[in-house]
């Protein structure tokens, strides 16, 4: 069966928002049209994907599993449409893809000022896959941290970072200058294998409303502060590694120039 990326695309719309209108209003279409090629497209899949109520729409295991995936194949498929519109223009272009709370812009500054005809753009990595943007094409080079999967990927170390325990600005051991691990002991610390999909705005909203201590990059709480929030160094905690990662079969002069680039100035930086 092929698979309508029409059809997709709508119904990530109405995953994203969990309602028919507003996703019909994203999509520039009439609800009762959206409906019906949603309909269409269950009976496609021969799967039920959505749990209609009167109020608004929830996913089924099924269909959690197609969002999950179909993000990624419409990024995929966005990807290579560019490619191929740029191949046809002339254009050279080079995408970074970046771990939440690393900062980019030094290299690509530097970058642009040595090769000023490339067109060069970002796209976020997000922080349980990681490497995803390289392997499906999105991205030529990333900016991540360890860990990540590194099969087929070649690495090279930029440094490393602190990690710090986040916890809500009322907690009682917000008070204190610095931590140990010693001191967490008996605190409720938030499982992120359990919630894999929980982006990092929930995260921070789950432990503001009390439900857990996270261990956290330094640079990450720098970008997402608040004020009922506390950050402190935990002296005991191992750090974290960033590193630059592209695929290991890609040798192109433009990327070992950026890799020489980014790697001195992020060093640096």
């Amino acid at each position: 069966m092929d698979l309508d990326l029409r059809k997709l695309r709508y119904f990530v719309a109405v995953a994203e928002h969990r309602h028919f209108g507003r996703a019909a209003a994203q999509l520039f279409i009439a609800q009762p049209v959206l409906s019906r090629q949603i309909r269409a497209f269950e009976q496609e899949l021969q799967c039920d994907l959505l749990v209609r109520t009167t109020r608004r729409v929830e996913l089924t295991a099924a269909g959690k599993q197609l969002y999950e995936e179909g993000q990624g194949i419409l990024a995929t498929v966005s990807a290579a449409v560019r490619r191929v519109h740029d191949v046809e223009r002339g254009i050279q272009r080079l995408v970074v893809a970046f771990s939440p709370g690393l900062h980019v812009a030094d290299a690509l500054r530097a970058f642009t000022s040595r090769h000023p005809d490339v067109e060069t753009d970002v796209v976020p990595a997000l922080w349980w896959e990681q490497d995803a943007p390289l392997r499906d094409g999105r991205a030529q080079v990333g900016y991540l941290r360890r860990p990540f999967d590194e099969s087929g990927l070649r690495t090279v170390p930029i440094g490393h970072e602190p990690r710090v325990a986040c916890m809500p600005a009322a907690h009682p051991l917000a008070s204190r200058q610095e931590l140990t691990s010693a001191d967490l002991d008996g605190e409720r610390m938030l499982d992120v294998p359990k919630r894999r999909r929980a982006s990092l705005e929930e995260k921070f909203e789950l432990i503001a409303s009390g439900h857990g201590i996270a261990l956290v990059p330094l640079s990450v709480v720098r970008c997402y502060s608040r004020p009922d929030l506390a950050h402190l160094p935990v002296t005991d905690a191992p750090e974290v590694q960033r590193c630059l990662a592209v695929l290991a079969d890609r040798r192109e002069k433009l990327l070992r120039d950026f890799l020489e680039i980014a790697t001195a100035t992020l060093r640096t930086g």
